[in-house]
């Protein structure tokens, strides 16, 4: 088991692994307990959430709190979701949105919080870094692809599209996902919060 947990998190919270690299000083943002049920790994933290230091505390994470079906209470409570995402501090502005989450991360920090998490019985990959990360050669082609195959990772994971809103084009292109993939979403994190 190594050391415990809570050092382990004071630590992510204090890290400086990748300070030169990042334009704004670093703002590690998690939020996860042993206890946690289901994982949420999506991207890195944009500016809203850099500055509140609240994980998904923006138009993105109100969007994914609706394809979950949960509301505010339910998702910040680390009994039921733990939010570890690729990269845990905002990477900085690009040419189209925000940089790709630091590759550091992960590598760094992941395996040593998740092998203390005893329960966890989904994990939900937003986003191509995250799909790339854990999902590997299993992965299809495209992040639509791997989406819309969605049940071929389950029971373990579950890939999503990333809820930005800037996501409204890709949405409309491709209506099975709120018709098949958000409600069998629904299904499973209503299940395995009942637990």
């Amino acid at each position: 088991m190594g050391r415990p947990f809570q050092t382990i998190l004071e630590e992510i919270k204090a890290c400086q692994i990748c300070a030169d690299k990042l334009a704004h000083a670093p703002n590690p943002v998690v939020s996860v307990s042993e206890k946690s049920k289901i994982l949420v790994i999506g991207q890195a933290p944009g500016t809203k959430v850099h500055n509140s230091g609240i994980p998904w505390d923006d138009a993105s994470g109100k969007n994914l709190r609706n394809w979950l079906g949960v509301t505010d209470k339910e998702f910040y409570n680390t009994d039921y979701f733990g939010i570890v995402p690729m990269g845990f501090c905002y990477p900085g502005k690009g040419k189209s949105g925000d940089l790709p989450p630091r590759p550091e991360c992960a590598p760094q920090w992941h395996k040593q919080v998740f092998d203390h998490l005893e329960g966890v019985e989904l994990t939900i990959l937003i986003g191509l870094y995250a799909q790339q990360y854990y999902l590997g050669d299993k992965k299809e082609k495209t992040l639509t692809e791997t989406v819309a195959k969605f049940d071929t990772y389950l029971p373990e994971f579950l890939p999503l599209v990333h809820p930005s809103p800037r996501n409204g084009i890709w949405m409309r292109k491709n209506p099975w996902f709120v018709e098949q993939v958000v409600p069998e979403l629904q299904r499973i994190v209503k299940k395995v919060m009942a637990k």
